[in-house]
């Protein structure tokens, strides 16, 4: 299997507007075509109108999986095809399924990583793996090793994933993926 790669957007190296987020994404996409591409800005106040830009831009670069950042409703209403819920949304597991949406959601321990499995989202993020800004202490590969032998779900390691040493490692630990900010800048 091959590693997959998971883009995610941050508006400080995409941009704040529809123009901006579309130049960014041509920039990115034509340097490294993600397998998953989630978009994600916690501080606009026109999300809707940057998320319809990402699926947009996303689609005709035909990247697999594009995904919007917590709002499941607004994904599907765009046609994206999946959801990245927050550590703090796994009641919005099921009604994600129920719309037919692919379901990531963010774990920062073995509990919760085992709680997504439960209520049958289809992959995680556990985080940090490594040092990353303002994300608390790294977990480090051998509890990503751990978590991955522990869980059927695919898991996408998370946190600080910059170099390609990194995803090797991550790989190695059984992985199905990394998610990343910054390597894909």
């Amino acid at each position: 299997m091959t590693l997959k790669h998971y883009l995610i957007t941050d508006p400080s190296f995409y941009g704040t507007t529809p123009d901006h987020l579309e130049l960014a994404l041509d920039v990115v996409y034509s340097h490294r075509l993600p397998d998953f591409a989630l978009f994600r800005d916690k501080q606009t106040a026109d999300y809707a109108a940057l998320a319809h830009t990402f699926v947009t831009i996303s689609r005709e670069y035909k990247v697999p999986r594009i995904l919007l950042h917590g709002d499941y409703t607004l994904a599907h209403e765009l046609g994206a095809d999946g959801v990245h819920l927050t550590s703090s949304q796994f009641d919005a597991i099921a009604e994600a399924k129920y719309l037919g949406l692919y379901v990531i959601i963010s774990t920062h321990s073995h509990e919760e990583a085992l709680k997504a499995q439960e209520l049958v989202a289809d992959a995680i993020t556990y985080s940090p793996i490594f040092p990353s800004p303002n994300k608390g202490e790294p977990k480090g590969l051998e509890d990503l090793k751990e978590i991955v032998d522990k869980i059927e779900i695919p898991i996408f390691a998370l946190g600080g994933i910059t170099t390609e040493e990194q995803i090797k490692a991550v790989e190695e630990c059984g992985a199905y993926g990394f998610a990343s900010i910054r390597y894909f800048i």
